[in-house]
């Protein structure tokens, strides 16, 4: 199943850009990759998506992402129908769900790397997350649009 190898093939490109920054990073540690414009930061992440619910407990935190995760495989399994460019987004999003739910359970928190300055810090998993999500509603909008006629 191709969905199988988008959430494999997530995780460990998740695993492969948080490992090598936990090899040459301290926390807090930055280098500019384009000027002012992004570096590469090391950051723990202890709330959830972009730092939010900071200090309440790891093991709700990594519970519930691990009940949303299941929520998603189990979409995957029994709803099969979904066109590609829906479970391809439920792929993405299991797939980096499980990379951040593999940091809080390993570490406690959430290895992020990736930082704009203006934005909060991000790692792969989240990308991938926020992608899926994307396809997801991309879907549902061609969806209405092809029940309508037209996009409302």
């Amino acid at each position: 199943m191709i969905y199988v190898l988008i959430i494999l093939g997530v995780i460990a490109l998740d695993r492969v850009t948080k490992m090598w920054l936990l090899s040459g990073y301290t926390v807090g540690e930055t280098t500019a990759v384009l000027g002012d414009f992004f570096h590469i930061t090391y950051v723990q992440n202890r709330g959830v998506a972009f730092s939010m619910l900071m200090g309440h407990e790891t093991i709700i935190l990594a519970a519930t992402s691990a009940l949303l995760v299941a929520a998603v495989v189990f979409l995957l399994i029994a709803r099969r129908k979904f066109s590609p460019l829906f479970n391809t987004g439920l792929a993405l999003v299991c797939g980096g769900g499980l990379g951040n739910v593999i940091d809080r359970a390993a570490y406690g928190y959430v290895v992020d790397m990736f930082d704009f300055g203006w934005f909060p810090v991000f790692n792969v998993a989240d990308i991938c997350i926020c992608t899926g999500c994307g396809l997801m509603l991309l879907y549902v909008l061609r969806s209405m649009k092809d029940d309508n006629g037209a996009a409302e």
